[in-house]
């Protein structure tokens, strides 16, 4: 297995985040738009991909939330992989990344939809908080927190 700490940019990262996106337009159904128009990738300077036999299976971004908090994005394990416990592989690096940048905390949102994300997030001691932002009247949203420092 191998880490690669890159951005949005890299050709691997992208295309796991179109199997994302089409996984979650299954999930999300009619209200998939909703969360499409906060997942743009544009921008992510803070990219986490996985490789496996030097396949990309595995991705996830931090991108700032405010001064001393980065927020997890775009958190996906290719069909294929899952039951690795990749997905846990890329949120320890980062948060291992966030805090070597200082930040000392991690918010995100998942949705009510995504089952293994909501496990995965517990058993990695994120707790549940009051939905933020966008998501503070959004029902099938849950947010979470964790301070990393």
């Amino acid at each position: 297995m191998k880490l690669l700490r890159t951005n949005s940019n890299h050709t691997d990262f992208k295309a796991l985040v179109s199997l994302l996106d089409a996984d979650l337009a299954l999930r999300d159904g009619e209200d998939h738009a909703f969360y499409a128009q906060f997942n743009g990738i544009d921008s992510l300077k803070h990219v986490v991909v996985v490789y496996k036999n030097k396949i990309p299976v595995a991705c996830g971004a931090i991108k700032t939330f405010n001064d001393n908090t980065v927020e997890v994005k775009r958190m996906y394990t290719a069909q294929d992989y899952r039951g690795q416990v990749l997905a846990t592989v890329v949120l320890k690096e980062l948060e291992q990344w966030a805090a070597e940048l200082h930040y000392t905390a991690c918010v995100l949102e998942t949705g009510l939809q995504q089952p293994e994300a909501l496990a995965l997030y517990h058993k990695n001691g994120y707790t549940l908080i009051p939905n933020y932002g966008q998501y503070a009247e959004i029902d099938n949203s849950r947010c979470f927190k964790k301070q990393i420092l």
